[in-house]
């Protein structure tokens, strides 16, 4: 039976995230120490204190959920098992866990993602939102023609859809009409994977080309293929793909038993990706890392 460990994403992040284990642990806190020196600045003041509005910034929201993340895993001590898996910036911190990537590479880059995804859509352009109660299917023929965008397919009856923000309020519209039991818009600064964010993209291929990918110690199940990915190189063009295209969480879980992993734990703030295995896949034991 194998294991793997998934890393959230935008949306798990809280005030006090991680605070405890800053002051009662050595090997978390030298990674909260690592990030703010990285950024030049104390994250950490924002993620223990806040206000929300500052830690829900997508700058410093991105960064903030990884570090976190990582200094649980330290925090535990834990070994890293043969697959790993993120969800959206979770990518990044799995590539972190596994050895690819540094705590102060992946915060640097983490950082300049939030940046050039502000800037590749100002305020009030874009829109994501959840679409509950219909199929992914259905979905992508509402959106098709439009300037809305599947961004996340999370599990079965639960999709988000992002671009233009007119065009998704079209999307969500139709979507009710079509049967779907919610609609809503979601508390992000930003449009994510979506053709709004194809400058970001640019941006993103520049910022991963000045850093060393190595070889992950435990297999990469990549948002872009939902299959495995150990290449640095494809692991690049994958971290650049993600920024116009959606996650494909559902398929990435469905992968994740096919290759025979029946244990998943989830690593950082939140429980989302726990509560989303459930409903994927009840043959995986899904839970929270314990610390």
């Amino acid at each position: 039976m194998s294991s793997v460990f998934v890393f959230p994403g935008q949306g798990a992040q809280s005030v006090g995230m991680g605070r405890e284990l800053y002051e009662n642990n050595a090997a978390a806190r030298a990674v909260f120490d690592e990030v703010d020196a990285a950024l030049g600045e104390k994250l950490t003041d924002i993620i223990f204190n806040g206000p929300m509005e500052d830690l829900t910034l997508t700058r410093n929201v991105q960064p903030a959920i990884m570090a976190t993340s990582i200094a649980m895993l330290r925090a535990a001590n834990a070994d890293i098992p043969e697959y790993v898996a993120g969800h959206s910036l979770g990518e990044y911190t799995a590539l972190c866990a596994a050895g690819a990537i540094s705590v102060a590479d992946a915060a640097r880059l983490l950082r300049a993602r939030g940046d050039a995804m502000q800037s590749a859509a100002p305020a009030g352009t874009g829109l994501t939102a959840v679409v509950i109660g219909l199929d992914i299917d259905a979905l992508r023929k509402i959106c098709d023609g439009t300037e809305c965008d599947v961004a996340n397919d999370n599990c079965p009856g639960q999709v988000v859809v992002s671009g233009e923000k007119s065009a998704v309020e079209s999307v969500m519209a139709a979507a009710k009409d079509a049967g779907a039991r919610r609609a809503m818009p979601l508390a992000l600064s930003v449009p994510v994977h979506c053709r709004m964010q194809e400058k970001a993209a640019d941006a993103m291929r520049e910022a991963l080309a000045r850093v060393e990918i190595k070889t992950p110690r435990a297999k990469l199940i990549a948002n872009k293929t939902a299959d495995v990915m150990t290449d640095p190189a494809e692991i690049k063009e994958a971290l650049v793909y993600q920024m116009t295209h959606g996650v494909r969480w559902r398929e990435s879980v469905l992968k994740m038993h096919e290759l025979g992993i029946r244990e998943m734990i989830e690593v950082g703030p939140g429980n989302v990706l726990t509560g989303l295995a459930g409903r994927i896949c009840g043959e995986i034991n899904a839970k929270k890392m314990e610390i």
